[in-house]
């Protein structure tokens, strides 16, 4: 297999931010398994049906966040599916992964390809607009139209946002961050029922108060460095249920500098002042995060639904034993309740392919290829002896599989594969997560921010990012939120915020 190692962890770090740890290079650099570097292929003109298998194999260039060179289970992962590819496609694959340096992974992704250093398939995690902006990104609109399988498989967000934006694929189903705990916890705490009975956020912090002070875990929440995470739990709660709301004067405002914003802040400083908010959520990363739930110093955490809720369980029953199943958490409520608008401009994440790649219609033949009955049996299930076995004709799942397994690409809410599987691919609790949100399904107002408003935008949220870490450690009064108000208009909020206006009352 050729540069497989690389790429495969690479794409299971990237898609789920499991509990695997990375180990990337120091420094950028093209690797292929033999460690030579690879040269350019020739053009190959890519074709919607089954190719002739090419003499020689067609290099796609890849770089995709979290590398690590480590995990024997991808690095068969991929020696399947290059084989696979050869064999239902014709398609003479070889990946080749582009190392990226330690660090910021948008902000290193975005310094090589403004450097001139583009691969064929690109995975991106933010940073995306300033290169689309270039010209250096498909438009991946022609080859959805005129592809056999991810057509198909496309849900209406994904359509929605591929018609605004259509340079990132990610055909995953809505997966908001939801909170989870142990159930044994639950289950030993007076206020536990309450607060799944009528998730207030006074209920919120009346159960997280018992977990510390009954000495269960060292604080209550925590998250990732980001508060969009605790954010899915509590906007709607404190009113915030779209990016841009009217305010008494029947304008639009941004939420994040209501009223609603005030008192969301205002109650996450409660939570930091007594001890129920990590102390140290500013440096904590995805792997920190899941370790501090794991070890039980934080008595609960939000994980993105589905997959990743199977592999937060099973980890923890693996360290704790067998009563530690997780339970799923509402959002919640007050004001309103959900998980939050859904933004439909644009994916978050997602797969894009180079412009001036020399194999873009073969890369794009590749993804497409994972979105078929074949791709889909080796993507979503696994392999047969390890993540499951067949029992009068159909997959019959092993523990491996809800412990370890995870698809590396597509994942359409039907499951369309070349065996019938026996039982569900998600385990209780990660199949609730999964079904939690569309309860509460609603879309954003929210819109792509024109080019000439994006440097501006970009210092607005430091803005807001800094004066809300001193609002919730108490570095500021939040008597002093009217000063960040007036700070964030004056630093051109309210040239975006006129625009917002015509934009949204047309």
């Amino acid at each position: 297999m050729k540069n497989v190692k690389s790429l495969i962890c690479l794409i299971a770090m990237i898609l789920v931010v499991t509990a695997c740890s990375s180990s990337n290079s120091g420094n950028s650099g093209t690797t292929t398994s033999n460690g030579n570097e690879a040269s350019k292929p020739a053009t190959t003109e890519g074709s919607k049906e089954t190719a002739a298998p090419s003499a020689d194999p067609i290099t796609i260039r890849t770089v995709i966040k979290d590398v690590s060179l480590s995990n024997p289970l991808y690095a068969q992962y991929f020696d399947a599916l290059e084989a696979a590819l050869l064999e239902d496609a014709g398609l003479n694959v070889n990946f080749e992964l582009v190392e990226m340096a330690q660090g910021s992974y948008a902000e290193n992704l975005n310094l090589l390809l403004l450097g001139g250093d583009v691969p064929d398939l690109i995975y991106f995690q933010g940073g995306d607009a300033s290169i689309a902006e270039q010209g250096l990104l498909e438009d991946l609109r022609p080859h959805i139209e005129n592809s056999k399988y991810i057509k198909n498989i496309m849900m209406e967000h994904n359509e929605k946002r591929m018609e605004s934006y259509p340079y990132l694929l990610w055909i995953k189903p809505y997966t908001p961050k939801v909170p989870v705990v142990r159930t044994d916890w639950l289950n030993d705490t007076t206020s536990g029922q309450a607060l799944l009975n009528d998730p207030t956020p006074d209920n919120y912090y009346n159960f997280l108060k018992e977990l510390v002070s009954s000495g269960k875990s060292k604080y209550g929440i925590t998250v990732a460095g980001d508060l969009a995470e605790i954010n899915f739990i509590f906007n709607e709660a404190f009113g915030i249920t779209s990016t841009w709301m009217k305010n008494s004067e029947g304008k639009y405002e941004y939420s994040l500098i209501s009223q609603a914003e005030k008192d969301k802040l205002t109650y996450y400083n409660k939570l930091y002042s007594e001890g129920l908010f990590d102390q140290e959520y500013l440096t904590k990363q995805w792997d920190t995060k899941e370790d501090a739930f794991y070890k039980g110093d934080a008595a609960l955490v939000t994980g993105t639904a589905g997959k990743v809720i199977d592999l937060y369980e099973s980890r923890m029953v693996e360290l704790n034993g067998e009563t530690a199943t997780l339970t799923a958490l509402p959002p919640a409520k007050g004001v309103s309740q959900g998980f939050g608008a859904v933004d439909v401009t644009k994916e978050s994440r997602g797969f894009a392919i180079s412009s001036i790649s020399e194999n873009k219609d073969v890369v794009f033949q590749v993804l497409d290829y994972l979105a078929s009955p074949e791709g889909q049996t080796l993507d979503r299930l696994g392999f047969e002896g390890q993540h499951y076995n067949l029992e009068n004709g159909k997959a019959v799942f092993t523990d491996a599989f809800y412990s370890e397994w995870i698809a590396s690409f597509w994942e359409p809410v039907e499951l369309n594969t070349t065996i019938p599987v026996e039982g569900a691919l998600l385990g209780a609790t990660a199949q609730t997560t999964l079904e939690m949100p569309t309860q509460y399904f609603k879309e954003d107002n929210n819109f792509i921010i024109p080019e000439q408003y994006v440097a501006t935008w970009d210092a607005l949220t430091n803005v807001y990012k800094e004066y809300a870490t001193d609002f919730i450690t108490g570095k500021k009064p939040l008597s002093d939120f009217s000063k960040f108000v007036d700070a964030w208009y004056a630093n051109g909020g309210q040239d975006i915020t006129n625009y917002a206006n015509e934009l949204l009352n047309k």
